[in-house]
Parts: C-alpha cells; sequence; structure tokens
C-alpha cells in the first residue's frame, strides 16, 4: 500500500486538532522567514506557524509530487514540549501531539 495516503489522512488530523486547540488561524509569515537555517525555523517563526506553512505544506508537495519521503521524521517531541511550555490545554495537547506522532511514524516508516 502507497504512504502517500495514509500521509494525507495524517496531515489532515493534525490540522483538524490544530483548528480545534485554537493553533491554526495566523498570519503566513515573511518570505524571508522560510529561509531560516534553524531546525523548525525557530528563529523566524512560532512552531505553530513552522508546522502548518512548513511541515504540513512540504509533506503535501512530496504527497502530489508522488516523491520519497524524507529518511526520518521526529517532530512530536519538539511540539509535545513547545504545548507543555504554552500551558495548551491537556485535551489538545494529546490530540495533536497524536496527530504529529502517527505523522512522524508514517514517514519514518515509509524508507
Amino acid at each position: 500500500m502507497s504512504t502517500y495516503q495514509p500521509l494525507q489522512t495524517a496531515l489532515l488530523e493534525l490540522e483538524a486538532s490544530m483548528k480545534a486547540a485554537d493553533l491554526w488561524r495566523m498570519p503566513t509569515p515573511d518570505a524571508e522567514a522560510f529561509a531560516s537555517q534553524q531546525p523548525f525555523c525557530i528563529d523566524t517563526m512560532s512552531l505553530p506557524q513552522w508546522i502548518r506553512f512548513v511541515f504540513i505544506a512540504r509533506l503535501n508537495a512530496l504527497i502530489d509530487a508522488r516523491a520519497a519521503m524524507p529518511a526520518k521524521c521526529e517532530v512530536a517531541p519538539a511540539v509535545a514540549a513547545y504545548l507543555q511550555q504554552e500551558k495548551t490545554p491537556a485535551h489538545h495537547q494529546l490530540l495533536i501531539v497524536r496527530a504529529v506522532e502517527k505523522v512522524d511514524q508514517i514517514v519514518t516508516e515509509s524508507t
């Protein structure tokens, strides 16, 4: 079975969990913000911005192109730490982290 359909479903679940936690509606970062060399563009974007405008967007582009996935994906620990630091309600933390863990697993196991 192809990786693309399960990954697309997992990304939609991630989007839905972020919307439920009110972490989806935000301004698009300036073009320069995307040129960051730091992990998660931490110096130019908030983590939710990076998830929406970089992580999900790049994975969707790979799906659309039927391209190879990265060899490894380990975003969930950073997301969990961020949500805890921001004092996001526990039920939202759980749903978002589980959604990211699913994306991590699908991408990592696709190789």
